[in-house]
């Protein structure tokens, strides 16, 4: 059994917590593309675990979990989560596999991203600044440095010092301080020493445990609306998001899927630019964010909130073959006594498929809205779908039918065990 769970919007849809919920019967989790410019929550017994690299199958005792080809690797973020796992008793020379073919985040990534941003001014793309786009920009023009150079400490140093020269002088151009590769070299070297253990052929991994039919659990990270390829460039990730993007990140034929997890969120949220059609600016805005804690994982800023975007996530199914939906943040919405839903869109009085538009027609279009009556009752307790407000029922059921794909999973609060399987 293959699993995948992808997000179906603009990201924090709430995939960490069906991940750890699906993971307690998984052989492997397996983490394929983006870096820790994604962010997952999961929350035991109250406390709240952040994720940015390693797989939040983790916290499972079952699982083997495994960074894979297509993920970049900040250093000393990966250090700093393997410590804390390492502190809650982990083994992680028993759970955690690298793939040699993750590419490094470098020192000069980071600043390349800010200094691309500081330039385009009043039309900054939004990134998180981590040096995302510059290191999957080094790995197409075969300029990157991956962790099987690093095993290879000679040829890393030499690689480093050659990339560092180069990029060194773009940065000078946009007046930011040079890279100097033998004060940043004390940290590659701890982080070749510790993972060392860890670094291994994830690709015979994956084919032995496909032939003796183990449960694999893949990974995704960031929205469909935010795929390289698919989103809404280039207010996107570098990455791919879709369901094409496993064979390309891990080497698992995506034909091999059984099961494709498309994560919704009850409402729409996102960080950083772009249009978002959507969108609220009133108290109804303030209220959801509020109660939904709506600030990025990995960033912290606070994400702009608006209501479901039906068209957006039907698009996100039909592009990524989604065949199972898990609903998150519905207790978010109690309290609400209207709630409404996008269910298409008109431009300049005119009916507009989401396929048809780039970023300009979204920031132009008008939302056309279905408006359901709201419930007040509290629901994060409650283990029945019969048991919930017939007013939430008929608004999953309405989410249902429009997607036409079956509601599997309804989560009812952050916490593992809040979810009513349908």
């Amino acid at each position: 059994m293959i699993q995948l769970v992808i997000g179906s919007q603009w990201g924090d849809e709430g995939k960490g917590k069906i991940v750890d919920m699906m993971a307690e019967k998984s052989d492997l989790v397996v983490r394929f593309h983006g870096g820790n410019n994604a962010g997952h929550t999961v929350v035991v017994n109250g406390k709240k675990f952040p994720f940015h690299l390693i797989p939040s199958g983790i916290l499972q005792k079952k699982p083997v979990v495994v960074i894979a080809d297509g993920v970049v690797i900040d250093p000393d973020v990966l250090l700093e989560e393997m410590a804390i796992f390492e502190k809650m008793g982990i083994n992680l020379k028993k759970k955690l596999l690298i793939s040699p073919r993750c590419h490094l985040i470098m020192p000069y990534h980071k600043e390349l991203d800010q200094a691309y941003e500081n330039a385009r001014g009043k039309n900054k793309l939004g990134t998180t600044k981590r040096g995302i786009g510059p290191v999957y920009a080094d790995k197409v023009s075969y300029n990157g440095i991956r962790i099987y150079e690093l095993m290879n400490w000679p040829l890393f140093v030499e690689k480093f010092k050659f990339q560092t020269e180069i990029k060194n002088k773009i940065l000078v151009v946009f007046d930011v301080a040079p890279i100097k590769v033998e004060a940043c070299l004390p940290i590659f070297k701890k982080l070749a020493e510790k993972i060392r253990p860890m670094v291994g052929d994830t690709f015979s991994l994956f084919q032995k445990a496909i032939s003796q039919k183990k449960r694999i659990l893949l990974e995704g990270a960031h929205g469909v609306m935010l795929d390289n390829s698919f989103g809404l460039y280039p207010f996107v990730t570098a990455s791919n998001v879709i369901e094409g993007g496993v064979n390309i990140g891990s080497s698992i034929p995506s034909k091999r899927i059984d099961e494709i997890w498309g994560v919704v969120k009850a409402y729409t949220s996102r960080v950083g630019g772009g249009p978002l059609p959507t969108e609220l600016f009133d108290k109804t805005a303030d209220g959801i964010r509020e109660r939904g804690y709506e600030y990025g994982t990995t960033t912290g800023r606070p994400r702009r909130v608006g209501w479901l975007d039906l068209p957006a996530v039907k698009f996100a199914c039909q592009l990524s073959s989604i065949n199972r939906i898990a609903i998150t943040k519905i207790d978010i919405l109690s309290g609400l006594s209207q709630i409404k839903v996008c269910v298409g869109y008109k431009l300049s009085g005119k009916k507009i498929e989401f396929s048809q538009c780039g970023y300009q027609e979204l920031e132009k279009l008008t939302p056309i809205y279905k408006s359901f009556p709201g419930w007040k009752e509290e629901i994060s307790k409650i283990k029945s779908f019969k048991k919930l407000p017939v007013n939430c029922q008929k608004y999953i059921k309405f989410v249902e039918k429009y997607l036409e794909v079956k509601v599997k999973i309804v989560s009812v609060s952050p916490e593992r065990e809040a979810s009513i399987l349908l």
